[in-house]
This record gives structure tokens, C-alpha cells and sequence, in this order.
């Protein structure tokens, strides 16, 4: 069933409106499990446009399967989305920094209180990113460090390559995942592909995860995956690489791929002379959890991460 979270009047009596879909059994006996998943607080950022459709493709396929709730919120930025814009466009304000939001604030702070009570007392949520345009990034799962106890279990059960827990220090009150899991709503974000950009076969590996994942909730009786072992990591174990030149990053090597120490990862070249400005080698051994999408760079410019061995 679909239906209307959030509307907001805008100007020639336009209406933004913010949508879900609620999936569930026909006859509910009020103790189900409820999920929710949530996606396009960036409006460049498509990836969970893809996860959204093909979960709900999935569960209309074995309907009967369904025991319990998934309410499926696929833009929570719909003027980004038609913008093509991260923030919103007009007042250009991060969505991400607007929770719980307000119900007399602006245009975004009583979208993102709607969209904070619609989700509040669920059993789980997840935000579902889609990198930027600058880099493509590996599917992982990104969490707080103060809730990784809680969190860790239902994460491991989501199929993804990587699990990145964060320090508390570095996580940003107002975003979705913070303020849920601050009211006690475990919730955590994926990161994978990169802006503008769909990447099916990281979207179906994510969506085998959920229906893993709602299963041992029992939101789902029908068939699952067994999900893969994700590398766990954290901030002292990731390896940055930035240019030391300016030019057009030339890539050897692409995500999630292993390197050994000192193998040529890309180079840095200059178009209007034709020479090679930089030979990009790994300082250290281990898989590529993103590299550089967006290929013109500045000294400085992020070319790739690296983690584990």
C-alpha cells in the first residue's frame, strides 16, 4: 500500500511529497516485526533506487512468504532526485543534518520530522547510500562505534564485502542513522557504486541480504542466501591514497580487487603534454574499498582507500 509520509505546498500550487511503500500480510495480529528501508536523502544518489524496486519486485513474487512489516521509503529527496542535486534544492540544505526535524520548521526540517515519526518504533532501518561522484566504493556497511554491539549481529547477516565502524567522535548529530539510534531504533547506513550511477550486482548482493536479514527477523518465510563474511575494519586500519599532482586520474585497478605492496594502481597524467606526472603504487597489501570515479584531480585529490591484507 502506498502512502503519502510527508506533503509540503510549494510554489504554483506544486506539492513535494515524500512516499512509501508498506508491504504486509494480509491479516496482522499487531505483534509483527517491522523493517523499514530508506533511501535518496541525496537526490544524486541512485543506488537505493534499485535496491527499492527490486525488494519490493521480490517479496510481490512469494507475497505469502511476507510475516511481517516493510515499509520501503525510496526518495526522501524527491526535489534532489529531479534536480539531480545532493541537498535540497532552494533552500540547498543537507537532509542528512536535519533530524529528528521539526513539525513548524522549514520545508526540510517537517520533511524529515514526518519521515523521523513514520520510522519511529521499528525494528530496524537502513539508509541506503550511494557514494559520491567522485569515488566508486565497495558495498559496505557504515556504523557508529557507541552502538556496534547492538548493531554488529543484524549486520552480518546483510551479505555486504565491508563493515566500517566509525569513532562516535566522528559521527554527525541530525543524520538519519544517529537520531534513530539514539530513540532505539538500530540503524545503520550502506555505502556502495557511486553517484548518478546504478550498479545491479552490488544492488542484488544487497537485496539477498535483506531478505537473509528478514529472515532471522521472521519477516520472511521464503528462500535466502546464506550471507558472505564481511571484513570488519575501522579507521586505523584503513590506508589512504592521495595525488601528489595535478592532472587526469588513470586507474589499473578497480574496486574490491586485491593488490599486493607497490603495485601500480593508476597514474596521473597531463593531456596538454602527454607526460605521466605520477605512477599511483599501494604503500600496503590489501583490497580496494574505493577508488577514483571522477577522473580529473588536484594535488591532494583522494584516488583510493585500502584496508586489511
Amino acid at each position: 500500500m502506498i502512502e503519502t509520509v510527508a506533503a509540503v505546498n510549494l510554489m504554483v500550487e506544486e506539492v513535494m511529497k515524500i512516499k512509501k511503500n508498506r508491504l504486509a500480510p494480509d491479516l496482522l495480529n499487531g505483534r509483527e516485526k517491522r523493517i523499514c528501508i530508506v533511501s535518496g536523502i541525496f537526490g544524486d544518489e541512485l543506488q537505493g533506487q534499485y535496491v527499492c524496486y527490486e525488494l519490493i519486485r521480490r517479496i510481490k513474487e512469494d507475497y505469502n512468504s511476507l510475516k511481517g512489516i516493510v515499509d520501503v521509503y525510496p526518495s526522501l529527496n524527491p526535489l534532489g532526485l529531479e534536480a539531480k542535486t545532493r541537498e535540497i534544492p532552494g533552500p540547498e540544505l543537507e537532509m542528512n543534518g536535519l533530524f529528528p526535524g521539526s513539525p513548524v520548521g522549514v520545508m526540510g526540517e517537517y520533511a524529515a520530522y514526518c519521515v523521523f515519526d513514520d520510522i519511529r518504533g521499528a525494528d530496524f532501518c537502513l539508509d541506503v547510500h550511494g557514494s559520491n561522484m567522485y569515488l566508486q566504493e565497495i558495498l559496505q556497511i557504515r556504523m557508529n562505534d557507541e552502538n556496534v554491539d547492538e548493531l554488529m549481529p543484524i549486520a552480518r547477516a546483510l551479505n555486504t564485502d565491508m563493515i566500517w565502524v566509525h569513532p562516535s567522535n566522528q559521527v554527525k548529530s541530525g543524520s538519519l542513522a544517529y537520531e534513530l539510534n539514539r530513540v532505539g531504533v538500530p540503524c545503520f547506513v550502506t555505502e556502495s557504486s557511486c553517484a548518478y550511477k546504478i550498479n545491479q550486482e552490488y544492488g542484488n548482493q544487497l537485496v539477498d541480504g535483506i531478505f537473509a536479514l528478514m529472515k532471522e527477523m521472521g519477516i520472511w518465510e521464503g528462500d535466502a542466501i546464506v550471507p558472505r563474511e564481511p571484513l570488519v575494519t575501522s579507521d586505523e586500519e584503513m590506508t589512504y591514497i592521495n595525488s601528489e599532482s595535478s592532472g587526469i586520474f588513470i586507474p589499473e585497478v578497480k574496486v574490491s580487487s586485491f593488490v599486493r605492496q607497490g603495485a601500480r594502481i593508476g597514474s596521473v597524467v597531463d593531456v596538454i603534454t602527454g607526460s605521466l606526472e605520477e605512477e599511483v603504487t599501494a604503500p600496503r597489501a590489501g583490497v580496494i574499498s574505493a577508488i577514483r570515479e571522477y577522473p580529473a584531480i588536484e594535488e591532494g585529490s583522494l584516488l583510493a582507500r585500502i584496508v586489511g591484507e
